[in-house]
């Protein structure tokens, strides 16, 4: 055994050795032979300042004006096709809004390169949501707006007044659990601040939930809102599995939240639209 040295420290004296000690481990139990869990991170990519600072209030604004127009979001039973409100409590509006749809192809180059997906995306599908006191929705994929969840995003757009008039309304992006092999998902996540002009990109086979809000005010303009969109691909032949291990294991975690052949996709009245070209120049 080597010989100590002193150093000074915040509280004073402490003693050091000045070679290293052996630690033996016979005193404990013999590990049981297994696999190791392995925990696969939620892959999401946020752009900050999406539209800029007048595009957003314009676009917040007409959310507003629309408060008419919003019905009760739906969940529908993935084995069944039986439309419910399990689950869920928040208002939704189809949307078509064409600039918000140029940004998203300008920017999808890089979030799809940073999320690992190589498949090109061809087409979206857009609604606005609003969330009071109360509003949530429950733990989910996006399995049931997609044709291939495997190849699809999921993108959440946020907007609110400033201050942030609500609290709550987080959304919970669900990380992937490997036991045995067999994928599912895990009980750890990571946390999105639903922040006025930001946007979150993440693949469509993601766990994942928005937590209860609460609105003090009670108005609807003080509500938080989104649109959220679907990008996923055209036509009927499937699409190449991703080469990512990650995206393979999320979107066969993902495969019982699918709907069955010949049910009709939940879009609650909204319309596919084909992506136009990014803008000549954008990165």
């Amino acid at each position: 055994m080597g010989g100590f040295r002193s150093v000074v420290g915040m509280g004073g004296f402490t003693m050091e050795p000045t070679s290293g000690v052996s630690v033996g481990i016979k005193g404990l139990p013999a590990a049981k032979p297994q696999s190791p869990d392995v925990v696969l991170p939620a892959p999401v990519c946020r752009f900050e300042n999406f539209l800029g600072a007048a595009a957003a209030d314009a676009l917040l604004d007409l959310a507003i004006s629309r408060q008419a127009d919003f019905a009760r979001g739906t969940v529908m039973d993935p084995l069944t096709g039986e439309l419910s409100y399990k689950g869920r409590e928040s208002l939704v509006l189809p949307a078509d809004v064409p600039d918000f749809l140029q940004r998203l192809a300008d920017c999808l180059p890089q979030a799809t390169a940073l999320l690992g997906l190589e498949h090109p995306l061809s087409q979206a599908t857009t609604v606005l949501t609003a969330h009071g006191s109360g509003g949530h929705f429950d733990i989910h994929t996006d399995a049931i707006k997609v044709t291939d969840v495997a190849t699809a995003l999921s993108a959440v757009y946020y907007l609110h007044r400033r201050p942030r008039p609500f609290t709550g309304g987080h959304l919970k992006l669900y990380d992937t659990l490997l036991r045995d092999g067999q994928p599912g998902r895990a009980e750890t996540y990571r946390v999105i601040e639903p922040d006025h002009d930001t946007i979150v990109f993440f693949p469509a086979s993601t766990f994942h939930e928005v937590t209860t809000s609460t609105c003090p005010t009670g108005h609807f303009g003080d509500h938080r809102f989104t649109l959220t969109t679907w990008l996923s691909t055209t036509g009927t032949p499937p699409a190449p599995q991703p080469t990512s291990p990650v995206l393979r294991a999320m979107a066969q975690a993902a495969e019982h939240t699918r709907p069955l052949p010949g049910l009709s996709r939940a879009h609650h009245g909204a319309t596919p639209r084909p992506l136009p070209p990014p803008t000549t120049g954008t990165r």
